[in-house]
């Protein structure tokens, strides 16, 4: 089976990089993830649960990256074993820059076996394409509002700290004003007891 897309990121290409590479985001992603475990910084073991067809499959799997041109492409190479089947192949992945936004296209080629083989090619090349676009969907979605939050958050800080500095130039003003009114208190008070 072969499959093939490309997807419209709103971040620049370094971002969603980083974002390809944390398990978090990528077990938050993966429809079914129910575990997704860094063995280390190349390899990967996932188990997640998914309907194929008349099949509830939950597949555990292993993961590698390899061919890594960081922050441009890298192909991921998997192999997954269920009750009613197996899977394998590889990914191609690639990301490109474009004013600002990133362009990810992949490549997909596996191999599926077993009971979920009996469902037809068609079938599985569906799911597999409903996979894929829940999949950047839900990647998408976290790594922009990752960010968005991570914005709101800087956006708070400036807006604090701009306020903090009104308000000191205001306390300063304030300050100055009732030192300026005390000290023609002062002076007016001695001016009554002295000329009166």
């Amino acid at each position: 089976m072969k499959l093939s897309g490309s997807y419209q990121i709103n971040l620049e290409k370094q971002k969603v990089w980083e974002a390809l590479n944390d398990p978090e985001i990528l077990k938050k992603s993966i429809p079914g993830c129910e575990n997704f475990k860094k063995n280390s910084d190349t390899e990967f073991t996932a188990t997640a649960t998914n309907k194929i067809g008349p099949f509830n499959a939950s597949f555990t799997g292993d993961i590698k990256l390899k061919d890594i041109k960081a922050p441009n492409s890298y192909i991921i190479e998997g192999s997954g074993s269920s009750p009613v089947g197996f899977a394998s192949g590889e990914a191609k992945v690639q990301l490109e820059e474009l004013e600002g936004k990133t362009k990810l296209t992949y490549e997909v080629e596996a191999n599926v076996g077993g009971k979920i083989a009996q469902v037809g090619s068609r079938l599985i090349d569906m799911t597999a394409k409903k996979m894929a676009d829940i999949f950047f969907g839900k990647f998408s979605d976290l790594v922009s509002a990752e960010t968005s939050d991570k914005e709101i958050v800087d956006n708070k800080n400036n807006i604090l700290k701009e306020e903090t500095k009104i308000i000191r130039k205001k306390g300063n003003k304030t300050f100055t004003i009732i030192g300026t009114v005390l000290i023609i208190a002062v002076i007016t008070y001695f001016f009554f007891i002295n000329f009166t």
